[in-house]
């Protein structure tokens, strides 16, 4: 199936969903809303994708909602219209940035973590999207940039309530309140960035090869990682120590421990199950 806004690829249980628009900077256009979360959701359901890699094409890994769709008089997301009630075309705009939100959300829902490699641009709202991913990379031209207050708004699709649980929240309000442009260097130095590289082409090796590692341990222990740690996120310690005790209790896989140990003393890569795929939609 092919896709506007992006290119998928599943090899050696690395799902690859490379964003294809390099001539628009990548921006977000109805389809692209649409279409990440089910891709994203079509590969966690699976159950045979162990990571996955959001890249993109061109000089700049993505510029935020497409100008069309804030020109567009019926845009397609549903905020369209100046006529009609106040309160109907109000709750409009409320449901439709909440499904927005969703469809970041599925990065942080998947059963897989999810590892961004970004240069040039990452600014509005593709900065929303990539705070909702496990890991991010950026080459040494990267930049970000919560750009919403240049246009009089305020950000709606999850930064302000992501990244403050990644950086310094000082940070975060200085760049919500200015818009300026934050380097890649300053990103890693916050801790927002895991690794900055030279250029695209050694990222993507550099990210790829992370994604390999996650996807050659046991799919159980790092979905449960996953689970735990956005838990402990935003519960007290003494709950999140609670949650990891009941998910073991529920999900430990001494198989799973075993052939770890087994292969280790082979000297060979381990060999785990699948997660069991889900049935389609859910």
């Amino acid at each position: 199936m092919g896709y506007e806004c992006f290119d998928v690829e599943v090899a050696d249980k690395v799902a690859h969903l490379k964003m294809i628009r390099p001539d628009k900077a990548n921006s977000m256009v109805p389809s692209f809303w649409r279409d990440l979360p089910a891709i994203v959701d079509e590969w966690s359901a699976s159950g045979s994708v162990r990571a996955m890699v959001l890249s993109a094409e061109g000089r700049h890994f993505c510029s935020g909602m497409d100008l069309s769709v804030f020109a567009a008089g019926d845009n397609g997301l549903g905020t369209s219209s100046t006529s009609g009630h106040r309160s109907r075309r109000n709750e409009r705009f409320r449901s439709t940035a909440l499904q927005l939100q969703k469809s970041f959300s599925a990065l942080e829902a998947a059963r897989m973590p999810v590892l961004c490699a970004i240069q040039g641009a990452c600014v509005g709202g593709a900065i929303d999207m990539v705070t909702a991913a496990d890991m991010r990379y950026a080459t040494q031209d990267a930049f970000f940039s919560i750009a919403e207050i240049n246009i009089g708004m305020t950000a709606d699709v999850g930064t302000l309530q992501r990244m403050p649980k990644l950086v310094a929240e000082g940070i975060v309000r200085e760049l919500a309140y200015t818009g300026r442009k934050w380097s890649s260097a300053e990103a890693h130095a916050a801790g927002f960035v895991n690794a900055v590289y030279t250029d695209h082409a050694a990222m993507l090796e550099g990210v790829m090869d992370t994604a390999a590692m996650i996807a050659s341990k046991s799919p159980m222990a790092v979905w449960g990682t996953k689970q735990t740690m956005h838990y402990t996120r935003d519960h007290s310690v003494a709950d999140g120590l609670e949650y990891i005790a009941n998910w073991n209790a529920a999900m430990f896989d001494t198989d799973d421990m075993r052939e770890a140990a087994t292969a280790q003393m082979e000297a060979r890569e381990a060999d785990y199950p699948d997660l069991y795929p889900l049935s389609p939609g859910l």
